[in-house]
């Protein structure tokens, strides 16, 4: 089978990787990048060996099958519908879209010209995540931590867009589709916008998720523990790594210690890139027409529900 055509439009710090892991995958080609920025898009096609434009519709022109999509937020409905128009498959990175609105007309017009519009969330194929979901049989409680260091990049968006909406992407998906309370804060520490935000969602299902994520913390931390009848699962996505503490069958004795009694049992974990499992999923999906594994609906509802918890954080504000 002939590889898929595939170009990078935004080749900053994310979007490079995309494209040195396109130029890899051996069932694609990578014939293109686009960036406004001349150092960047000069960097991408001198390391890959491509042609450089600083416009997507250069990019269209000379022919691309499949391209990802690693700008700004504020600029992603723009260059996928250019894409998408032209009949080309869009992974889009995350968030979606800045508003559900755009969000859905990017939906729309994917569906209007049979293209897919897979959405970038990564941790999504992390080895321990893919762990995790075949763990997990009903959540009942979840907490979620991801901390890191002050960033370079992201910082005109909320921390809640920029990091907690992937634990709401992975939260939604053992869960269930929609929240039925909500309650959150957060602050802005260096930014203008929140750098802080915690959230406690309970869903129809009877889960309860607990959510911090801080972009001004000195030690990092990528972690979600989920707590079901008889069980709690620890995950690391950093390490990629699952451990299942599990209460043994049968009555604890009552002279026994009950800790005793726990069963503690690291999952095996396939540790690859994410980013490569993605990209190479997309690229299948591009060729079948098969269903992303994320796709525009689960953009959609995640970007949704990320835009109530902003919105609730800054009533309470002011």
């Amino acid at each position: 089978m002939a590889a898929i055509r595939t170009g990078v439009v935004g080749v900053g710090h994310l979007g490079y990787h995309h494209a040195r892991l396109y130029a890899a995958l051996p069932d694609a080609e990578l014939v293109g990048v686009v960036d406004p920025d001349e150092a960047r898009r000069t960097r991408a096609a001198d390391d890959f060996t491509v042609p450089g434009f600083s416009d997507v519709h250069a990019l269209i022109e000379l022919g691309v099958d499949a391209v990802s999509v690693a700008t700004p937020t504020t600029t992603h409905h723009d260059a996928a519908i250019a894409l998408l128009q032209n009949g080309i498959h869009v992974l889009v990175e995350k968030p979606i879209a800045a508003t559900v609105s755009e969000a859905e007309t990017m939906a729309a017009v994917a569906r209007a010209h049979d293209v897919i519009l897979q959405v970038g969330h990564v941790e999504r194929f992390n080895g321990a995540v893919l762990a995790l979901f075949d763990a997990i049989k009903r959540p009942r409680f979840i907490e979620c931590h991801r901390l890191s260091a002050y960033p370079k990049r992201s910082t005109d968006i909320s921390v809640v867009l920029d990091l907690m909406i992937h634990d709401l992407d992975i939260v939604l998906a053992l869960a269930g589709p929609e929240a039925t309370l909500l309650d959150a804060v957060g602050v802005p520490v260096f930014s203008d916008q929140e750098d802080i935000a915690n959230v406690r969602l309970r869903f129809a299902s009877g889960c309860v998720a607990n959510l911090t994520s801080s972009r001004v913390s000195v030690e990092p931390m990528r972690k979600i523990r989920i707590f079901e009848e008889n069980a709690y699962v620890s995950t690391n996505y950093t390490d990629q790594e699952v451990i299942v503490y599990r209460k043994r069958p049968g009555p604890v004795p009552p002279d026994a210690n009950p800790m005793e009694h726990i069963s503690i049992e690291p999952l095996p974990v396939k540790r690859e890139e994410p980013l490569r499992l993605e990209l190479a999923s997309f690229i299948e999906c591009a060729r079948s027409h098969a269903r992303p594994v994320v796709s525009a609906d689960d953009g959609i509802r995640v970007l949704r529900l990320a835009q109530e918890i902003v919105e609730t954080i800054r009533k309470q504000r002011l």
